[in-house]
C-alpha cells in the first residue's frame, strides 16, 4: 500500500518562502495515472487544492496560487516538492500530501504537516 508522509519547517515567518516535501513509499511517482497532490486545510476553512504533478511530470497550481507555487519532483528520492513563496499569515494550514487516481478518486492521504507563518 502507498504510503506519505509530509515535512517540512512548521514555522515560517512572513514574507518567506515555505518549501513542503512529500515522501512516498510502497510505491512510485512514475506509476501510470498516478497523480500528486497538494491539499491544505486552513483553521475553519474547507480543503484547498493547491497543485498536482502527474506520473509523467506535468504539472498544474491552483490559479489563486500559480503566480507564487511551484511543484517539482526527485523520482531517485520518490519525493514531491511543493513551494510557496512570499506566505503570510493566511498560508497557515495543515499541509497534506494525497494520491489520486484517474477516477479522480483520492486513494491515499498523508497524516499532514502544520505549517504557522507568523513572526
Amino acid at each position: 500500500q502507498v504510503q506519505l508522509q509530509e515535512s517540512g519547517p512548521g514555522l515560517v515567518e512572513p514574507s518567506q518562502a515555505l518549501s513542503l516535501t512529500c515522501t512516498v513509499s510502497g510505491g512510485s511517482i512514475t506509476t501510470n495515472y498516478a497523480y500528486w497532490s497538494w491539499i491544505r486545510q486552513s483553521p475553519g476553512k474547507g480543503l484547498e487544492w493547491i497543485a498536482h504533478m502527474a506520473f509523467e511530470g506535468s504539472t498544474y497550481v491552483n490559479p489563486s496560487l500559480s503566480r507564487r507555487t511551484s511543484i517539482s519532483r526527485d523520482t531517485s528520492k520518490n519525493q514531491i516538492t511543493v513551494q510557496l513563496s512570499s506566505v503570510t499569515p493566511e498560508d497557515t494550514a495543515v499541509y497534506y500530501c494525497a494520491l489520486r487516481g484517474p477516477d479522480g478518486g483520492y486513494r491515499s492521504w498523508g497524516q499532514g504537516t502544520q505549517v504557522t507563518v507568523s513572526t
